[in-house]
């Protein structure tokens, strides 16, 4: 049964993602923004099987790279001057491959910053400005020359999504010139993914209990805001003049229902997961066991203290 589970596609995809950060602040919501909104750089770094983390730069939040040979990669918007822009959405991507142990080797790999010289010459990339598919393919490419890439990037990984993909995809940031990026990313997905990961190396089922909570809390967990998520996209159905505008509202409407339906009829497995916990041994006297304490000692007051 354990080796069915691990086969499952979903188990093979979670298995192939480099891990999360081991920080504290993986934990923290405004860590977890930044991570959703760098998504579309660091998943398929981390299908690579390549690590990441999100830091704060000079003057904005970059993404570090950690690199089987103890080199790294920064990936991030240009420091100076700073920019007003979101995290995850520069008017253009820097990637430097720096060696700690020798500064000389370091390189810019992509630079697709607009230039603050109208006269300088700009690198080819600079047309692709905040698109992120062109940056991941130049990364692809000189870390395979360098072989050091722990896991090849498929044929598929590198070409662009069509833009007659379902609209249920979430685009990537609008570039600098407005047009909006065909290359598509499941943001929201890969949060989900992430969140499996999580449970993935969890050591207790306390620890999986209060990842199962993220989803079953009947307030603020997964399934109820699908819940609510299922009813607006109802009502944008219900808008329409088309016939078939009515059906797909009550489509989505029950799909809410369901969900909801779902958490009701969970709503004991956290505690239940909790329960799971091996019972801690104890002795006839209550106490945890161990070795039996010996005779007490008598110990020498210290001075300028009272006993």
């Amino acid at each position: 049964m354990a080796a069915d589970q691990e086969n499952t596609p979903e188990a093979r995809r979670a298995a192939a993602l480099a891990p999360l950060p081991d920080h504290r602040n993986v934990d923290t919501p405004w860590w977890q923004e930044l991570w959703r909104r760098h998504a579309h750089i660091t998943t398929p770094l981390r299908e690579r099987g390549l690590e990441c983390d999100i830091e704060f730069g000079l003057s904005a939040y970059i993404v570090r790279v950690s690199l089987p040979d103890g080199s790294h990669l920064i990936i991030g918007p240009p420091q100076e001057p700073p920019s007003d822009r979101p995290p995850g959405n520069p008017e253009g991507w820097i990637a430097t491959h720096e060696h700690p142990d020798n500064p000389s080797l370091s390189e810019v790999l992509y630079d697709s910053a607009p230039s603050d010289d109208p006269g300088a010459p700009q690198r080819p990339e600079a047309r692709h400005g905040g698109s992120a598919q062109p940056l991941i393919e130049a990364i692809d490419h000189r870390l395979d020359q360098l072989g050091l890439l722990p896991t090849p990037s498929s044929p598929t990984a590198r070409t662009p999504v069509s833009a007659a993909e379902p609209a249920l995809r979430t685009p990537e940031p609008a570039d600098v010139s407005g047009n909006a990026d065909r290359t598509f990313v499941y943001v929201y997905g890969d949060v989900l993914l992430a969140l499996t990961d999580r449970l993935n190396a969890t050591e207790s089922p306390a620890d999986a209990a209060a990842l199962l909570q993220q989803i079953l809390d009947p307030t603020s967990g997964l399934l109820e805001r699908l819940g609510e998520f299922f009813e607006a996209a109802a009502e944008r159905a219900k808008e329409s003049e088309q016939d078939d505008g009515f059906d797909l509202h009550y489509d989505l409407q029950d799909a809410a229902t369901t969900l909801r339906s779902l958490g009701e009829d969970l709503h004991t497995a956290v505690d239940r997961m909790r329960a799971l916990a091996p019972a801690r041994r104890t002795t006839r006297a209550g106490l945890p066991p161990g070795p039996s304490p010996g005779p007490p000692t008598a110990t020498t007051p210290v001075p300028g203290r009272t006993r």
